[in-house]
């Protein structure tokens, strides 16, 4: 069984479009890619996190006045 990215519907192996939306079913290599790109999206986010966290114990705290 296939996951539609589109419409969340599973279909055969055997199709190549989605029975229910007609968009195309993603292949084992789009999985792959798809799965690669949400690790790369994880751990820049992770980054950007500590980036931030790091700023502000880093950066002088001053009030305005």
């Amino acid at each position: 069984m296939r996951h539609c990215l589109y419409c969340q519907h599973n279909s055969p192996t055997d199709l190549r479009d989605c029975p229910q939306c007609g968009m195309p079913l993603p292949d084992a290599t789009m999985n792959a890619q798809l799965r690669q790109r949400q690790r790369r999206f994880f751990w820049f986010c992770v980054g950007l996190a500590l980036f931030c966290l790091v700023m502000m114990l880093w950066l002088p705290r001053t009030i305005l006045g």
